[in-house]
């Protein structure tokens, strides 16, 4: 993060407020090649979870896929956490990428020259998990280090939501649409050349040297103390423990998507890249919206609100048997999902020290992706029981509880939480009159 960054613009409080954390040219960097990369992601998700039904028919086979790909994260991603407060962010994101990339096309190679197995996928998934407890704790405490401008965090937080999303709105379709005509090994080829954008980006960028870490300890002191850390804070640790709740019981709704499209709605491999795209587009329409706001100020309300929200549209999905209903009720699943997570992400951000930083978010991670393989799993199990409808209903609900049991807590968040953005000049009208006054002060001076 630049120590001299200009002062704030006040044309950035108009159409632009939207973008301004754009205004860094780091940020740009990566907005640009990480946009590309995700849509090339969200084409080999589709291709994958389809490849994966067309094979088995399983979808228990789909769960426990969903799982290898995420129990790494959910393993290391402390133990990630502890080497990204470490060592160079940077090069650890530039790393990780070439490292997806390389998986990527040996998965393509495999599935293009009809060499694939079910046991293949499961051990290339679970490299990919690998992979991602590394990058993901990485990328998210990266972010501040490209932001010239401390109280653009939130809105580059945003911004990174609405990427993913424009990504999941692309990517499906564009899946849909290849898996039909050339295949799905032609879209693990294209998120392998997808990954090339964004490690040309990282490249590019010119970040100042990060302060030289304090002395180091073996990584379990470590580890306990940003444990003590984040769930010893009652804001972090309730923000972390729902979204946690989110995860488990209804995140992995993604996960029985094939059966929904094939089995509930009669589809195909089109069908399932609607659906995808159906969340994309209102999670989209979230993630736009956060980027609009101009404060932090109200998040901590949004958490409960869009949890609770995004576990009603799942018990309406599991309700629906119309695809029309289906596409709108996931746009509603969209929009709140990624309120919830966005919003979550910038309060963490914004509250943790910098130096706790990367064990902090290594937590997030934890809570966001790594319960997710359990939820895949639980929920393959449960639909060969009860269907794939009801176990989605079933995670709603936990949802919806879960919300409640935040929302009693949010007083007592709320007044823990303000004295920090106050400290840290996070909430706009306090950051512009501490500047204000370092303005007067040297003004005075001169004089």
């Amino acid at each position: 993060m630049s120590a001299a960054a200009p002062p704030p613009d006040p044309r950035g409080a108009g159409a632009l407020a939207a973008l301004r954390a754009l205004r860094s040219r780091n940020y740009r960097l990566y907005f640009a090649g990480q946009g590309l990369s995700l849509i090339g992601t969200w084409i080999q998700n589709i291709a994958l979870s389809w490849l994966v039904f067309s094979l088995t028919g399983s979808a228990f086979l789909l769960g426990l896929v969903g799982f290898s790909a995420q129990i790494a994260t959910f393993a290391l991603s402390p133990f990630a956490g502890v080497l990204v407060d470490r060592f160079s962010r940077h090069r650890l994101v530039v790393v990780t990428q070439c490292a997806f990339l390389v998986q990527a096309l040996v998965l393509g190679v495999l599935v293009v020259t009809r060499a694939i197995t079910v046991g293949q996928i499961i051990a290339l998934s679970t490299v990919l998990g690998l992979v991602n407890a590394f990058d993901m704790p990485a990328r998210q405490a990266l972010v501040i280090e490209m932001i010239e401008r401390r109280e653009d965090l939130p809105n580059a937080i945003a911004l990174n939501s609405s990427m993913f999303n424009g990504a999941r709105l692309v990517g499906p379709a564009v899946a849909g649409i290849l898996i039909g005509a050339v295949g799905e090994g032609v879209c693990f080829l294209i998120n392998a050349a997808s990954y090339v954008a964004v490690i040309a980006a990282l490249l590019a960028m010119r970040l100042a040297p990060r302060p030289p870490a304090a002395e180091r300890r073996r990584v379990w002191p470590e580890l306990r103390e940003g444990f003590a850390y984040t769930f010893g804070f009652l804001p972090t640790r309730a923000i972390l423990l729902l979204l946690a709740a989110v995860s488990l019981a209804a995140m992995p709704y993604s996960t029985l998507m094939p059966i929904f499209a094939s089995q509930v709605l009669h589809g195909g491999a089109r069908t399932l890249g609607f659906l995808s795209a159906a969340t994309g587009i209102g999670a989209l329409v979230g993630a736009f919206l956060l980027a609009s706001r101009s404060t932090v100020l109200g998040l901590g309300r949004w958490i409960w609100l869009a949890s609770g929200g995004f576990g009603l549209a799942l018990v309406g999905f599991g309700l629906s048997r119309s695809l029309p209903l289906s596409l709108a009720v996931l746009a509603v699943a969209g929009f709140a999902m990624i309120t919830h997570m966005a919003a979550s992400n910038t309060i963490l951000q914004t509250v943790v020290d910098d130096t706790r930083r990367g064990r902090v978010m290594s937590f997030y991670i934890m809570a966001f992706i790594g319960m997710t393989p359990f939820g895949s799993l639980l929920a393959g199990a449960l639909a060969t029981r009860i269907g794939a409808p009801r176990t989605v209903m079933l995670g709603g609900i936990v949802c919806v509880l879960g919300a409640a049991a935040f929302a009693r807590q949010l007083p007592a968040i709320r007044r823990m939480v303000r004295p920090i953005y106050r400290e840290r000049g996070i909430i706009p009208e306090v950051a512009t009159a501490v500047q204000a006054a370092t303005q007067d002060a040297e003004l005075s001076e001169r004089r």
